[in-house]
């Protein structure tokens, strides 16, 4: 192909390509993905920086997302060092390692030079030992140290999630020595609310809001002005418990300080929104068993990661067949049972996964302890008693009618009015007993619930009608 047909490709695509990237429906417009797809395969490097380069980072992640497996790294590397390696923190963990995986850590350890020490720290952590170590010895000292600092710290801590960025300032410096400083220094972060004070230690004294300096005389001392901070968050925090801490006081960030008290960090409000993103997906994919599954995860990952608790929930099933097994002679001798007996533990499924639901999130926001658990059991329980009378008398009515018989009516009845009440007992009692025990409700209340409810389904349907359709 010439070198003009080339170049009016090219200048066609900069005609048809456009700044918004989303289709209606929130995806990446396929047109655009059409382009940038034919630009990889020209090589087309002037459209790429004029229409990927200027992408937000969330957007360039997305697109990584959306283009094709071999087109990522031919991407990355017609991008050169106008690549925005902050994107790799918005795609999936299966996307990010694959991507750094093959990049050269020179030109990870240049790019890591120009990101936030948190945005840093989120594509180090998923490298293995070696190859973080070759990427930090490339990085100026201080700027070494402090990734290291919070590599240290543990998995999902909010000394992870921390930016080592900030402006602490001693407590008998002046507004006026305060504000000089930050027009003169280079190093400053790039945006912040607050200002730290802290002693010769490092220990936080406390923090002053940059609207109070603005609105202060320049001969006022700090210390006169700041104040202290109640919320400090210890960097060995969970990530969770920190974006709790943001929530329940209206925090848009806070100093994360070690052991002795020393400010080694600041944990913002955009972290805290990702933190709480991320727990609540995976509180909902643990609640069906598939753990940290992501859409970029192979096969063979995707199905292993499903196999445990599928495995426990035939062991579980068995059980549940185990209770129909022994009324086998009561269905054969009356054959409607085994039309309505998944009605009876369907409605019990229902009604405890809906209470186990909401359990598990009250757990998880610490809106559920000690001190209401006994109230919000008792609700709990009468509500499922409720809804087990309204509906135990809608199907006993249907199924009397159906099989013309009143006193099959009045078995399901019954046993639907005991299944509904045992779910609901089952849906708020197993997760307060997991918790309380160590374990995750998250993971492990779905499978047992469903047994509990299948097993006194069966159980209490099968067994009223035998004691009173064969008496």
């Amino acid at each position: 192909m010439s070198d003009i047909d080339n170049e009016d490709r090219a200048r066609n695509r900069n005609d048809d390509a456009t700044h918004d990237i989303y289709a209606e429906n929130g995806s990446v417009r396929a047109d655009f993905l059409a382009l940038v797809g034919a630009a990889i395969a020209d090589r087309d490097v002037l459209f790429l920086r004029q229409h990927v380069v200027r992408l937000h980072e969330s957007e360039l992640g997305h697109l990584l997302e959306a283009i094709q497996p071999d087109q990522r790294m031919a991407l990355i590397r017609l991008l050169g060092a106008d690549f925005d390696l902050t994107a790799l923190t918005e795609v999936d963990e299966a996307i990010r390692l694959e991507i750094v995986e093959q990049m050269p850590n020179a030109q990870i350890a240049a790019a890591i030079g120009e990101l936030d020490s948190d945005d840093a720290v989120y594509i180090l952590e998923d490298l293995n030992k070696e190859d973080q170590e070759e990427i930090l010895a490339q990085l100026p000292f201080t700027e070494r140290v402090r990734l290291r600092r919070a590599l240290d710290y543990p998995e999902q801590s909010a000394g992870r999630r921390m930016q080592t960025e900030f402006v602490a300032v001693p407590p008998f410096w002046t507004i006026g020595q305060t504000i000089d400083y930050m027009r003169e220094e280079e190093e400053l972060p790039e945006s912040f609310t607050q200002i730290f004070v802290i002693d010769p230690t490092f220990k936080l004294l406390g923090i002053v809001d940059l609207d109070r300096i603005l609105r202060t005389k320049r001969l006022v001392r700090i210390e006169s002005i700041m104040r202290e901070t109640n919320y400090p968050i210890p960097a060995e925090m969970d990530q969770e418990d920190a974006a709790q801490i943001f929530e329940q006081y209206d925090l848009l960030s806070a100093a994360v300080v070690d052991d002795n008290g020393r400010l080694v960090g600041v944990l913002t409000i955009d972290d805290v929104v990702d933190v709480i993103q991320e727990e609540a997906e995976e509180d909902f994919m643990r609640l069906v068993g598939v753990g940290d599954e992501e859409l970029s995860d192979s096969l063979i990952d995707t199905s292993r990661s499903r196999v445990p608790w599928l495995m426990v929930n035939l062991v579980t099933a068995f059980m549940a067949a185990s209770v129909i097994g022994l009324f086998e002679g009561t269905i054969q001798e009356i054959v409607a049972l085994a039309v309505l007996m998944p009605i009876v533990a369907g409605m019990g499924g229902n009604a405890g996964s809906q209470t186990m639901t909401v359990t598990v999130r009250a757990l998880a926001t610490r809106n559920l302890d000690i001190h209401n658990a006994w109230r919000v059991i008792r609700r709990e329980a009468g509500v499922g008693l409720i809804n087990g009378l309204f509906f135990g008398i809608v199907v006993g009515v249907v199924s009397g009618f159906w099989f013309e018989d009143a006193n099959l009516g009045f078995v399901i009845s019954a046993a639907m009015i005991i299944n509904m009440f045992a779910a609901a007992v089952a849906g708020i009692a197993i997760p307060m007993v997991l918790d309380r025990t160590g374990a995750d409700p998250a993971v492990s209340s779905a499978v047992f619930v469903t047994a509990i409810t299948d097993i006194a389904g069966f159980f209490s349907f099968l067994g009223l009608a035998t004691w009173w359709l064969l008496r």
